[in-house]
């Protein structure tokens, strides 16, 4: 199965996805209740992904930490007043098995999901988290040499990253996953990619992973980077059996070996601390581009405009998003003319399109990763209307499979420097052209757009606006070749014009 060459992708928390369907039929819900009807509207909206975030097997020993926390206590009164103990199933990220959890149909109901998502021509992602497994994982009593060790000291100078484990050695103490600027996390067990076993047993996990789908999002992808190991735990990754220290790195072995089984097989990596061009280099299809959200919530046209101007490549391989299950939700995160303007910015530049559930009917509340049910919220008419029509927009061919060019933008006339908060781009396929406009600023602004079209002298050209149609402009090619095309925008104002020539 090929896709087009900017594909779009959806999120979905599993969980909650499924603990709501359970509640319109009266009984629990696995992925075999999915409706045929659901799977043919994601296709319809144009998505090529769907992430079924939180899809495999986690253990007790997750849950009663998540049960037992005060701070996460205090999350999950706030994003779910009426929570019970009923409604904490512990972290996805917490693994104690790459199995279908049970709770949604296992291995069987995931594969028939997987292939109605096929006949649709929509591919399957799930998670892959490398840097940590879940406390009652088998290795942390068969395997404790594949997890970082610590000491009875480090325990007791450091009790948030260390905890002690019973294995089949007798009791250790072992820590808990982490990267190097938080304390651990107290529901996990850091693994040790300095362990040569530890590397093969995670290559087969990936190997098992890559036989139920057709992609991974690998959680903070960068944390197994040689040069993070080494700033986060320094001597106490050196293998605790006194096995050779393994050094190299372990994506470029990972991603090469799947894809010999798995030809066409796409990894994306949650990334940050500018290692996402790292990560592309050592084999990842995508990477998350926070940068560019940082820019956008920050409401800094120029930025975003120099972020822009990247390497081809690295834009190609960029995920863009607005909010995903670790972000706030953006319609909580920008103001609603802001959040338009800014999903046009995010969609509308070559990567992948990382759209969230919930994002489009405008949640504001996040969904805590430690509970299986979050609150009832109304939609959002206005915004959901404008995720329809920007969705439509989307599936345009020259969105897809087009080429991408970044416009100058000029004053539009001395002294005049809101030319400076305008962003625009076309987007050419050959027989379709789209004229992407946005005025990333808080006032009216004005500019001159120099046009990359080479044809435009001795004919008219329309421009009618995808997301207004009934806004249509009609401008003469030899002033648009001379001058280039005046705007004259709003405080966060936008244009996505289809491009017609005329006589």
């Amino acid at each position: 199965m090929t896709g087009p060459r900017y594909s779009a992708l959806y999120q979905i928390n599993t969980r909650a996805w499924l603990h709501e369907l359970g509640a319109t039929l009266g009984r629990p819900a696995t992925l075999e209740d999915v409706s045929d009807a659901s799977i043919d509207q994601l296709a319809a909206d144009g998505f090529h992904w769907v992430w079924l975030l939180g899809i495999w097997q986690t253990g007790d020993a997750g849950r009663q930490v998540s049960l037992n926390q005060p701070e996460w206590q205090a999350e999950y009164r706030e994003l779910l007043p009426d929570f019970t103990a009923d409604d904490v199933c512990g972290s996805p990220f917490a693994i104690r098995d790459y199995v279908v959890n049970r709770d949604f149909g296992g291995p069987r109901a995931l594969e028939r999901f997987r292939k109605r998502l096929a006949d649709r021509g929509v591919r399957l992602m799930l998670d892959f988290v490398p840097n940590h497994t879940a406390l009652d994982h088998p290795w942390a009593r068969e395997h404790p040499e594949f997890y970082v060790r610590g000491a009875e000291g480090d325990l007791a100078r450091e009790p948030l990253n260390y905890c002690r484990v019973v294995t089949d050695r007798g009791p250790l103490v072992l820590a808990h996953g982490r990267d190097p600027y938080f304390p651990g996390w107290p529901d996990t067990l850091q693994v040790n990619y300095r362990h040569a076993g530890l590397r093969q047993a995670m290559l087969g996990v990936l190997e098992s992973i890559a036989d139920q789908c057709d992609g991974v999002r690998c959680d903070m992808a960068m944390l197994v980077l040689p040069d993070v190991i080494a700033r986060t735990w320094g001597d106490r990754a050196l293998p605790a059996d006194g096995s050779p220290p393994v050094d190299e790195p372990f994506w470029p072995a990972a991603t090469a070996r799947v894809r010999r089984r798995r030809p066409g097989f796409v990894f994306m990596a949650e990334a940050y601390w500018d290692l996402e061009w790292t990560l592309q280099q050592q084999g990842f299809d995508y990477t998350y581009d926070k940068r560019l959200y940082d820019h956008l919530h920050a409401q800094d046209a120029r930025a975003v405009r120099g972020h822009l101007t990247a390497d081809p490549e690295y834009q190609r391989r960029s995920a863009r998003f607005l909010e995903n299950h670790d972000e706030p939700r953006a319609a909580a995160a920008f103001p609603p003319a802001v959040h338009e303007a800014a999903g046009v910015l995010a969609f509308f530049v070559p990567g992948l399109r990382f759209v969230h559930e919930g994002q489009r009917s405008g949640r504001r509340l996040r969904a805590s990763n430690h509970l299986c049910r979050r609150a009832p919220e109304p939609i959002d008419q206005i915004l959901s209307a404008y995720y329809r029509r920007l969705l439509a927009c989307l599936r345009r061919p020259e969105v897809r499979d087009g080429d991408w060019a970044l416009l100058d933008a000029r004053p539009a006339w001395d002294g005049n420097p809101t030319w400076e908060r305008f962003i625009a781009f076309s987007w050419d396929d050959g027989s379709r052209r789209l004229l992407v406009a946005v005025n990333y600023g808080p006032t009216q602004g004005q500019c001159y757009v120099s046009l990359p079209h080479t044809d435009l002298e001795g004919h008219g050209l329309l421009l009618r606006d995808l997301m207004n149609p009934t806004t249509t402009y009609e401008r003469r090619g030899d002033d648009l070749a001379a001058r280039g095309l005046y705007l004259d925008m709003r405080a966060w104002g936008y244009h996505l014009f289809e491009m017609t020539a005329r006589g």
